[in-house]
């Protein structure tokens, strides 16, 4: 007799979704909730359950949204929901019930502990993080302190004891150069399209666009040529490149945007759908979706559009 591991069995798409989470079915959302409150529970904590947060008596807010597509995403199904819940509930409470960081750590050991983050504009409030600098339409590089259990972006009263933002950030840039490349791999099909993708642990491996050009040295032993490279980074854990050098763009492009919708969407992290172009460190949106939202479109122009231009002339391929 042979055995066979199956997937854990989820609601189908033809039973009513979560209109919050729509990876959700309803069924599947009110267990996961229902599960959210009694990890509270157990702490002692009557919370109020909204679609995507909850909050206790002492009004604070605990978003939900990266706690379910973390469930979502967990091959094991929704008999491992509990525990996931339980444990994120556990150290979410144990790291706002300890004293901050920022009053414990001197500021040297502050610094040693800085990174740049790179992050949707969903996921910051602009008054609390007015030095936030812009990376791209829709995307800001802020600072963040990395802790044991847990990773505190920076607003601009933590940031002000510490010194000149600027020196911050170089130090903090400094500190991302020196972090390992977890893991590597080469997406590519029989037709010649590859690109590479960075995947890690990290909460920066995505951030590391912000030091592309020594990143892509590192990992392919050669450095960018003028031209730059197209980037994507769909959610924390991911940076997909692929280094401008002939037409081999063209079919990366297509794949690229592919790869950052399909990794953006039910991820925890999620950053950006979208591919860019890179070039000396600015970001230009190359895909976008189409106006009545029914899949996705290139969309070229300018500077882009005269290199694509170039590099066809100068590979024109076979007659």
């Amino acid at each position: 007799m042979g055995w066979f591991l199956r997937r854990p069995k989820r609601d189908g798409d033809d039973v009513p979704r979560d209109t919050e989470f729509a990876y959700f079915s309803d069924r599947e959302a009110a267990h996961f909730r229902g599960q959210v409150r009694e990890a509270f529970a157990e702490h002692g904590l009557e919370v109020t359950v909204f679609a995507d947060m909850v909050t206790d008596d002492g009004g604070r807010h605990f978003g939900l949204g990266n706690l379910a597509a973390v469930c979502h995403n967990d091959d094991r199904g929704p008999r491992v929901w509990p525990d996931l819940v339980r444990q994120h509930v556990e150290r979410v409470l144990r790291t706002m019930d300890a004293p901050s960081a920022l009053d414990t750590l001197s500021p040297e050991q502050i610094r040693a502990q800085l990174y740049p983050r790179v992050v949707g504009v969903e996921g910051i409030d602009p008054a609390a993080f007015g030095y936030a600098r812009s990376v791209a339409p829709g995307l800001y590089e802020i600072l963040a302190l990395d802790l044991p259990e847990s990773v505190m972006m920076l607003t601009d009263e933590a940031l002000e004891p510490l010194g000149d933002v600027r020196h911050l950030r170089d130090r903090a840039l400094a500190n991302l150069r020196g972090l390992p490349v977890e893991g590597h791999e080469t997406v590519r099909d029989t037709d010649g399209m590859r690109f590479e993708v960075l995947i890690g642990d990290s909460f920066y491996t995505a951030s590391r666009v912000l030091d592309l050009d020594a990143v892509v040295r590192r990992v392919t032993g050669e450095p960018l040529g003028e031209h730059g490279a197209l980037v994507a980074m769909p959610f924390r854990h991911q940076l997909a490149f692929h280094p401008i050098r002939d037409t081999g763009i063209i079919p990366a492009l297509g794949a690229m945007a592919s790869f950052a919708a399909a990794g953006y969407a039910d991820t925890p992290g999620a950053i950006s759908p979208y591919v860019f172009w890179w070039r000396d460190g600015t970001l230009t949106q190359l895909s976008d979706y189409d106006e009545d939202g029914d899949g996705l479109r290139i969309v070229v122009g300018g500077d882009f559009e005269d290199l694509l231009e170039r590099l066809v002339a100068e590979n024109p391929g076979p007659d």
